[in-house]
């Protein structure tokens, strides 16, 4: 074998080991814990208004988050569909 080849096969190896830990990089650190931590639902119940939606519900009890989990739970916790909810109910939020 070559001294060429040896380095060819090293440096393939090396970028290989590189993109593996890359690739493995993205999911291990999600899997530990992101930084931003979900936003705390204080509210135990949470009665419809007018011209409310499972969507603006959820942004009103944790305003600049995702709501997309929160509205998931609202419909879940309190077996809704997102577009049958009515001014009066009185929806169960559940904390966390």
């Amino acid at each position: 074998m070559t001294r060429t080849r040896v380095r060819r096969r090293r440096l393939t190896l090396t970028v290989s080991l590189a993109l593996v830990a890359v690739a493995w990089a993205g999911p291990a650190v999600r899997a530990l814990g992101s930084p931003e931590q979900p936003a705390r639902i204080g509210r135990s119940s949470y009665v419809v208004r007018e011209g409310d939606t499972l969507w603006t519900i959820a942004q009103k009890l944790a305003p600049g988050s995702d709501p997309r989990p929160i509205v998931d739970l609202l419909s879940t916790s309190n077996d809704v569909d997102a577009g049958r909810i009515v001014a009066g109910q009185t929806l169960v939020v559940p904390s966390g």
